[in-house]
């Protein structure tokens, strides 16, 4: 496996702990439609949130959130549509990104909540 999909797995795993943590109910991973993925669906409260997790072993060329580019969002959006049309979703939608920084010596986690809007 390549060094970029293990530190993005280790990611994911740490978001995820953080979110059950924090009483989140997931309700998918790695969810795909057509050529995008959603790394995570969860539901808090009457919310259904996308959620985007960013791993980066370094803050070299910038935090990890700051990879989350339009393109992405706009897939992410695309996917979230399809998702809530499948289950016949009612309910509010929420995306949010989920940054990992995790070095050797440490690992950081933020959570941006609301982090972008698809589409304005």
């Amino acid at each position: 496996m390549a060094k970029h999909n293990k530190i993005g797995e280790i990611g994911e795993e740490i978001a995820l702990k953080h979110l059950i943590d924090n009483e989140y109910l997931i309700l998918e991973r790695n969810w795909r439609y057509r050529k995008s993925e959603v790394d995570i669906i969860a539901k808090y409260n009457d919310i259904l949130i996308f959620i985007e997790v960013k791993t980066r072993s370094s803050d070299y060329f910038g935090k990890p959130e700051s990879f989350v580019n339009e393109k992405k969002k706009q897939m992410l959006y695309d996917a979230a549509s399809a998702y809530t049309h499948e289950i016949n979703h009612t309910w509010e939608v929420r995306f949010d990104i989920i940054s990992v920084l995790h070095t050797e010596k440490q690992t950081t986690i933020e959570h941006f909540k609301d982090a972008f809007f698809p589409g304005v």
